[in-house]
């Protein structure tokens, strides 16, 4: 027995094979392939952390320990709240049940049993100097590879906040969340920075409290749950009409729409085909991206994003555009209206509707800021239909309340059904 060493190093390639000792001011090596490591007793945070409870420091355990009301309706008692004695753990249990039958209005004789009461002390020891040098590294996550050498550069590199020493080092984000070394890197970093242990703080713990695999997580992301899914506001009409849905991003669209006596898709197609060609046919495009662009400076932000002119298209007017990325690659086409003076609508193709909304944003913080233009997309709001043959605009004037004879690539507001657009 070695009592008040220290263990300063180690050694072995493959595995270990010896460790060297300190004891008061001499050192020496113990043969040995196996060693073991306490940091002492943690209470368990995690519940309360999870419920958005901070912990406070206790100089008393070393520990963090949970602030009492801190989650309304969770009272910790026991180890999980410092009580580290079989006596502690049993009469704060005690104490708590009673004070919550007695809140519901019942009464219960229960004796406390006996149990050891030893006192629980503990002297902090946050790292070991290794061979009385402060340079030498002194392991502290053996799950991340985290040294305490790690952690002082954090805090000389200026992140000093415990979130930031946490992602500078990816100290805790093991699968053991930081359960063996927190509270001493904690603790190295507090020394470093020159604060004590309560003022450094503490990172939150999240769930789950056992490491569950990624797999176990995505067990049910199989087929139509994988994804979320999306649904036009024909999705039920064409679902009855026996039409295929396939995929388009997170989208369901119908492929074609079979009749009795046609066996492949071929046939459905090409009677489809004709339709539109010699009479009228009709599509629901509502995948397709939709945003609204308002603001004196829209028709000068639709010039900086696309690569044709679209200031000077006179309103009642549609024209095709296409965007291209910073790098001169092609994100996306597709046509905008113009409806009013400061009013756009620029439609997307339906995969990259999220990249040119994302893209409108990059481009307005980071080129023209102060120019007052405001965008949003619409691409749930509107549902859209795409009508084409030769008979399309008699379809199309067969339901609106005022017949409409527009131009080609022309735009105007209709009544249908007694709603304006």
């Amino acid at each position: 027995m070695h009592l008040g060493a220290e263990v300063v190093g180690s050694r072995g390639r493959h595995g270990l094979r010896a460790i060297t000792v300190r004891k008061g001011g001499e050192t020496f090596e113990v043969e040995t392939d196996c060693l073991a490591m306490s940091g002492g007793w943690n209470p368990t945070l995690h519940l309360t952390c999870h419920m958005n409870g901070r912990p406070r420091w206790s100089e008393e355990l070393a520990a963090f320990v949970p602030i009492d009301g801190a989650v309304p309706g969770l009272v910790a008692v026991g180890a999980a709240n410092g009580s580290m004695s079989t006596h502690g753990a049993l009469s704060t249990g005690h104490a708590a049940a009673l004070k919550m039958v007695k809140a519901l209005g019942r009464k219960v004789a229960l004796a406390l049993p006996e149990a050891e009461d030893a006192p629980y002390t503990i002297k902090p020891l946050w790292q070991v100097e290794g061979k009385g040098s402060r340079n030498e590294r002194a392991w502290l996550d053996f799950a991340n590879d985290v040294t305490t050498k790690d952690v002082k550069l954090s805090a000389q590199e200026g992140f000093r906040s415990v979130e930031h020493m946490k992602r500078y080092t990816t100290q805790g984000m093991a699968p053991d969340q930081g359960k063996s070394s927190n509270v001493a890197a904690l603790a190295v970093l507090a020394d470093a920075t020159g604060r004590g242990i309560p003022e450094t703080g503490t990172t939150v713990y999240r769930p789950p409290y056992t490491p569950v695999s990624i797999a176990a997580m995505g067990a049910g992301g199989r087929a139509a749950g994988f994804a979320p899914q999306r649904f036009m506001t024909s999705d039920k009409a064409s679902r009855d009409r026996g039409a295929p849905m396939i995929e388009a991003g997170l989208w369901y669209r119908p492929s074609y729409f079979p009749k009795p006596g046609e066996t492949t898709w071929r046939e459905a197609c090409d009677r489809e085909v004709t339709m539109v060609r010699h009479a009228v046919g009709v599509a629901d495009v509502s995948t397709l991206g939709k945003i609204d662009i308002q603001g004196p400076d829209a028709g000068r932000f639709l010039d900086f994003v696309y690569t044709n002119t679209f200031s000077t298209l006179p309103v009642g007017r549609v024209r095709y555009g296409l965007m291209l990325r910073e790098d001169g690659l092609v994100l996306d086409d597709g046509t905008s209206a113009r409806l009013g003076d400061n009013h756009y609508l620029m439609t997307t193709t339906t995969a990259a509707a999220g990249l040119v909304m994302r893209h409108l944003d990059f481009v307005h913080q980071a080129f023209c800021a102060d120019w007052q233009v405001r965008f949003i997309s619409v691409t749930e709001s509107w549902a859209q239909f795409a009508v084409a043959g030769p008979k399309a605009r008699a379809l199309v004037n067969s339901f609106v309340e005022a017949p409409v004879d527009l131009p080609f690539m022309g735009v105007a507001p209709v009544r249908v059904g007694g709603v304006a657009g």
